[in-house]
């Protein structure tokens, strides 16, 4: 069984798009084609209007590095670099110079002002999201992509990273695409789009937590 068919989906630039389904209908597959850390068997993937599935694999990684920004439930922080460090890692490994006044300004908009210097270990699990959500719009992408942000993390931090990704749209016209399953974090987004068996089944625009939670439960 496939897990995506006939899926053709548009993100415009400076939009927020949410995705939505139960296990197994696709969403993480959707994302990792989107991004490019997957191939899909058929059919095209375009970023910036450049078809990502003609690309060599160093092709491939240069636009990823450079034109894609990827935040993981995971955090995916080295533990042994401070803040300034892990933001600017994916610079220093395309061996370019970083913008310091560029970094300072990213860790003062997500709030980690004063916590340069601080490596993992000591920042809660909100903070080293913000981190990684720095260090993903340092190259300042083309879209940026989230696999569920905000599913290790409570409630309130939850809260404060989703008005970070609106700040990313609202204020600097970045796109995001995030997948989650928590209707409170959908209701962030413009659109959520909800797949079923590796189909998109339905598309909502700025809706409600309600209404998100109506149409999980199979009610319109």
């Amino acid at each position: 069984m496939a897990a995506l068919r006939q899926v053709s989906v548009a993100f415009p630039r400076g939009s927020f798009t949410a995705v939505m389904g139960p296990s197994g209908s696709g969403k993480s597959t959707l994302l990792q084609c989107a991004s490019g850390l997957d191939r899909p068997d058929s059919g095209a993937v375009r970023i910036a209007g450049q078809d990502i599935t003609r690309l060599g694999e160093k092709e491939l990684a240069v636009l990823r590095r450079d034109q894609v920004g990827i935040i993981f439930q995971a955090f995916n922080l080295v533990p042994s670099l401070t803040a300034w460090q892990n933001v600017i890692l994916p610079s220093r490994l395309a061996r370019r110079r970083p913008d310091a006044s560029r970094v300072r300004e990213l860790l003062h908009q997500v709030g980690l002002a004063g916590r340069e210097r601080h490596r993992p270990a000591q920042l809660s699990g909100g903070q080293q999201q913000r981190v990684a959500i720095a260090r993903a719009l340092l190259g300042r992408p083309e879209v940026l992509f989230a696999d569920e942000p905000t599913g290790a993390l409570d409630r309130s931090t939850g809260h404060e990273v989703l008005a970070l990704l609106r700040e990313a749209v609202d204020a600097f016209g970045q796109t995001v695409v995030m997948v989650t399953h928590d209707p409170q974090a959908a209701a962030q987004a413009d659109s959520v789009l909800f797949l079923t068996d590796g189909q998109i089944v339905d598309v909502l625009d700025r809706p409600s937590v309600d209404q998100i939670g109506m149409r999980l439960g199979g009610r319109r």
